[in-house]
């Protein structure tokens, strides 16, 4: 398999084949992200990806495939369908394929092409959603507003296909804490996924908001202030049926909740470890990671 560049991909794709099928982000604004920084978009060309699905092939028991890099969903339909077919005439105990997909290219799919795609094995959609706060949302460059990001969602679940959806604890900085929890519990609800990914803010050097951080114009909750926006976005959801968790490597306390029917135990937990201010149960920094 040829990569290029940086290749990441969601926590629960770690036993996944990892297929790279575009390089870098379609949008690659976002203020908090430093991932693919200087690198230009591109879809790779159908014999890079033709190579890499037949060297796949050769390889036995693969159950998962997932479609690198940042917004795979972008591709044209076409050529997604046919990656798909490859992928299943060559992997044929292959159990679900996965990716990225940003509003904005999961809206320029129609109902009926996510329906396509569902029936050749695309099995789950990775959303990244941040914040429900449209003050928010503006302000890290996301691009796209709490309508789209609702459209989009439900776009997705209307097709049979999984939603997971990510979060960002501190986005909205201290001033905005509660506003943006309480907006992004409001989005979730209207969206509701079947799963929910909430991550902590780490501030990385080179990014804009790291710049904005610097200057003292950015301001993060503190450890126990991140967990108290986690507390209010859990408590403020109404899901039909969601795993919620935030056990990321960014993440203070590891959370794992069927929601609806573990909410109120989840969140007194919460509030408990806010109320006990012991840090020591929390993760430690040098323990953390994006």
């Amino acid at each position: 398999m040829k990569y290029e560049g940086i290749i990441i991909r969601p926590p629960s794709e770690a036993y996944s084949l990892l297929l790279q099928v575009t390089v870098g982000c379609s949008h690659n604004r976002c203020t908090f992200c430093p991932t693919y920084k200087g690198v230009k978009f591109r879809i790779k060309s159908r014999e890079e990806i033709v190579a890499d699905i037949m060297e796949a092939g050769r390889y036995r028991h693969v159950e998962k495939v997932f479609l690198c890099d940042g917004d795979a969903l972008i591709i044209p339909q076409p050529r997604l369908l046919e990656i798909l077919r490859l992928l299943k005439e060559q992997l044929p105990g292959i159990k679900r394929v996965g990716l990225y997909g940003n509003a904005k290219s999961i809206l320029r799919k129609t109902p009926e092409e996510l329906a396509a795609l569902k029936e050749l094995g695309l099995g789950i959609v990775y959303l990244g959603v941040e914040s429900g706060n449209e003050d928010v949302l503006r302000e890290i460059n996301k691009g796209v507003s709490y309508e789209q990001l609702v459209a989009a969602g439900r776009r997705v679940k209307d097709a049979g296909i999984t939603l997971s959806v990510t979060v960002i604890l501190g986005v909205g900085g201290k001033e905005r804490s509660v506003a943006h929890a309480l907006d992004t519990a409001r989005i979730l609800t209207d969206i509701d996924p079947d799963y929910v990914g909430a991550l902590t803010l780490m501030i990385v050097p080179g990014t804009p908001l790291y710049t904005a951080y610097d200057k003292g114009e950015f301001r993060l909750p503190d450890q126990f202030g991140f967990l108290n926006e986690l507390g209010i976005m859990i408590a403020n959801s109404r899901f039909t049926r969601c795993f919620f968790t935030s056990n990321h490597a960014s993440n203070y306390l590891p959370v794992r909740a069927r929601l609806p029917e573990e909410k109120e135990r989840t969140v007194a937990m919460i509030q408990k470890v806010i109320a006990a201010a012991n840090r020591g149960v929390l993760r430690p920094e040098y323990a953390r990671a994006l």
